[in-house]
């Protein structure tokens, strides 16, 4: 099976600067595309932004400019670079990975477990 890790959340002021990480582990053949999501409270889960296998990024308009998404294809790992944080991007953030399991199997979506993020004074 696979497993996806988020770590670096936690509580910052507006204006500040949270970097998460999303680690990807188990019998993995290839890793497609990878994203994150986020739900706030009493709301959806919406997409925040996605990273093709080869490090093409996109993003949503609310966090295009102040997100960047990057990966290591080596370690299986995404990296959210979050700047100027505002208090509506509060929220529990989710890592997904499209993960191919053997050369012959198609891919499957895995999801980590979620980390809070809190924007607040």
């Amino acid at each position: 099976q696979v497993q996806l890790v988020e770590s670096g959340g936690g509580l910052v002021q507006p204006g500040g600067s949270l970097r998460l990480s999303c680690a990807a582990s188990g019998r993995i053949f290839r890793i497609n595309t990878m994203g994150w999501h986020r739900q706030a409270p009493g709301k959806q889960r919406e997409l925040v932004a996605i990273i093709t296998s080869g490090g093409d990024p996109k993003y949503v308009d609310s966090v295009r400019g102040r997100f960047t998404l990057s990966r290591d294809n080596a370690k299986n790992t995404m990296y959210l670079q979050m700047n100027s944080l505002k208090p509506e991007d509060t929220a529990v953030y989710y890592c997904n990975a499209d993960v191919e399991l053997s050369s012959w199997a198609p891919g499957q979506i895995y999801w980590g477990q979620g980390t809070q993020i809190t924007v607040s004074s």
